[in-house]
């Protein structure tokens, strides 16, 4: 057996420029997100005013071309900015998450010039909200499944737009969104056709607003089209090549929900090296203990780890980009791997924390809370374990 060389660097270095934006962020989520976040999610109430200030930092495009109204960033720094959000609260690194992964790199990556120019500017901003449907309540995981349906009007002018898409982040509040419907049911994932909706026209309204366990001042809500017309140069990308359009975008928010996986987790994790520190049990701190520093010894590393694949993926997206190639195994490794220690982080720093974390008093059963959908959202486990084994096997 021939051992392949690793020759890929351990992680993309960070600039001056980087520096300067991860203490910039990290200053604003301490002073303007954190003391708020038990407020906004004890009420449900979307974040706005927040997120106007994040967009008006450069965040809600943090990686669009200046072209476009972002600020013109790399991937790097859209990792460096969901870490520090998502320590400070997890719900508004997933409105900036959607808006800059799901939303914005969809159209820079597959729109034309005037697109770029019409649907970028006003979301990359922070003027407007961006979403992004692809599920709908009976297709989940199976996007070929879908039952939405738009139609060629006999002018050849608009589709015309109907069904119900269900689980739809920033909904509630979304000017344009980025949908995904069918266009040539009989083609299942080769009859997807993907479509850039203005919300405010007629024909589309918007549904249930779930009642979520975690990140719930992240509203999430169905959106319903009833013969919504849509002009053809709303289409993005060519017509049934809305799967691939999905899928390469998930790719780069699987990036970003790991960096939000990452920055819950470190939230929790120094919560409770500062509760080891100062507790005292039996005339000493609980860190003392050799089962406690256990936990805090399988909680860093799993933190550290998680970083390397989110630096790889970051690397091999950049390689992508440049080559035209695809991402998708690193992508998915470092979503796997992310939200599973989020779960574990925080799962063990609740039980370092005992009686204390279990109460609403102490953040750590938000963090606790918050770290669940991870796991599910931009694509769950078991579907990440499959890409990454299919991918590693050859198979399509």
């Amino acid at each position: 057996m021939v051992l392949k060389e690793m020759t890929r660097p351990l992680s993309p270095a960070l600039t001056e420029e980087h520096e300067m934006l991860l203490a910039a962020v990290r200053d604003f989520a301490g002073r303007e997100i954190a003391p708020v976040a038990a407020e906004y999610d004890e009420s449900s109430e979307f974040p706005i005013d927040t997120v106007r200030k994040m967009g008006e930092m450069g965040l809600m495009g943090i990686e669009m071309p200046e072209a476009y109204g972002g600020a013109g960033m790399d991937t790097l720094a859209h990792v460096l900015t969901m870490i520090e959000i998502a320590k400070a609260d997890a719900s508004h690194s997933t409105i900036l998450s959607v808006n800059n992964s799901l939303y914005c790199n969809g159209i820079l990556w597959f729109g034309t010039e005037a697109q770029k120019q019409e649907w970028i500017r006003p979301v990359a901003s922070g003027e407007e909200i961006g979403a992004y449907s692809l599920t709908e309540p009976m297709s989940g995981s199976d996007a070929g499944n879908m039952a939405s349906r738009a139609v060629l009007n006999e002018a050849g002018t608009h589709y015309l737009i109907n069904g119900r898409k269900s689980w739809v982040t920033s909904a509630p509040f979304a000017d344009r969104i980025v949908l995904f419907t069918m266009t040539a049911a009989e083609e299942k994932h080769r009859g997807i056709t993907c479509f850039l909706i203005d919300t405010r026209g007629a024909g589309f309204s918007r549904g249930k607003t779930e009642p979520k366990l975690g990140i719930r001042a992240s509203a999430t809500s169905e959106i319903i089209f009833d013969n919504y017309a849509c002009p053809v140069e709303n289409v993005l990308g060519a017509v049934g090549g809305g799967f691939k359009i999905a899928m390469t975008v998930l790719d780069a928010g699987r990036i970003g929900i790991a960096a939000q996986s990452l920055g819950i987790a470190e939230a929790a994790y120094e919560a409770a090296l500062d509760h080891a520190r100062e507790r005292q049990a039996f005339g000493a701190p609980i860190g003392s203990y050799q089962m406690i520093q256990q936990k805090i010894a399988d909680m860093k590393t799993r933190i550290e780890a998680g970083r390397a694949l989110i630096y790889q993926a970051i690397l091999a997206k950049e390689r992508a980009l440049a080559t035209g190639g695809r991402y998708t195994t690193e992508a998915s490794m470092a979503k796997l791997f992310c939200s599973e220690a989020a779960a574990y982080v925080t799962d063990e720093a609740l039980q370092i924390h005992g009686g204390m974390g279990y109460s609403k008093e102490m953040p750590l059963e938000r963090y606790y809370r918050d770290a669940r959908i991870t796991r599910i959202y931009e694509g769950t486990s078991e579907i990440q374990r499959l890409v990454i084994a299919r991918n590693e096997l050859g198979l399509r």
